[in-house]
C-alpha cells in the first residue's frame, strides 16, 4: 500500500541526504520527495511518497523518529488530509489541435506558463488522478517534455480518519 510520510525536519545541510540513506540502506523505495521550507526557515517540511505493508511502514516510522534532525513523522494515510501534485508539460501540438489543448487545459483548471510558435507549456496542479487524465489527454498532442513534483500533503483541521 502506497503511504503519503509527513516530516518537520531541521532545515540544515545534510538531513535530505541522512533521510534518503535511511530508506536506501534498508532496500526501501521513495517514490516522490518533495521539500521545502516552512513558516520559520530553521523548520523544512518534508513530503515522502513510499510503498510497503504496515509493518514496513511502520519500521520506517520508527527509523524515521530516530533520527536526531526529524522534528515529527507523520503517516497521512491516518489522518484526513489534501494531496496535490504539479506538472509543467510542454507539449506540441499540430495546429488544428492548438485549440482542443487550450480547452482542455481550462477544463484542467491549468494554466499556460509559457507558449512558442510551436508549443505551449502548460502547469496543472491536482491530486494524482487528475495529473495522469491530463498526461494521457495530453499523449496524443505531441508531449516534447514534462516535469513533475512529488506530492504535498497537509492534513486538514480538525478532523481525524
Amino acid at each position: 500500500m502506497r503511504h503519503t510520510i509527513s516530516l518537520l525536519v531541521e532545515n540544515r545541510f545534510g538531513v535530505l541526504s541522512r533521510v534518503a540513506g535511511l530508506f536506501s540502506g534498508r532496500g526501501y523505495n521513495i517514490e516522490s520527495i518533495s521539500v521545502g521550507e516552512t513558516i520559520d526557515p530553521q523548520i523544512s517540511q518534508m513530503t515522502i511518497v513510499t510503498s510497503g505493508d504496515d509493518w514496513v511502514i511502520e519500521q520506517i516510522t520508527k527509523q524515521l523518529n530516530k533520527l536526531i534532525d526529524v522534528i515529527k513523522v507523520t503517516d497521512m494515510v491516518e489522518l484526513d488530509h489534501v494531496e496535490r501534485e504539479m506538472i509543467l508539460i510542454k507539449v506540441a501540438p499540430k495546429p488544428e489541435k492548438k485549440v482542443e489543448v487550450l480547452n482542455l487545459t481550462e477544463i484542467f483548471r491549468g494554466r499556460i506558463v509559457d507558449s512558442s510558435e510551436k508549443t505551449y507549456t502548460i502547469e496543472i496542479t491536482g491530486d494524482e488522478d487528475k495529473i495522469k487524465a491530463f498526461i494521457n489527454l495530453m499523449k496524443p498532442m505531441g508531449i516534447k517534455e514534462l516535469v513533475r513534483t512529488g506530492k504535498v500533503a497537509i492534513a486538514r483541521e480538525g478532523t481525524k480518519k
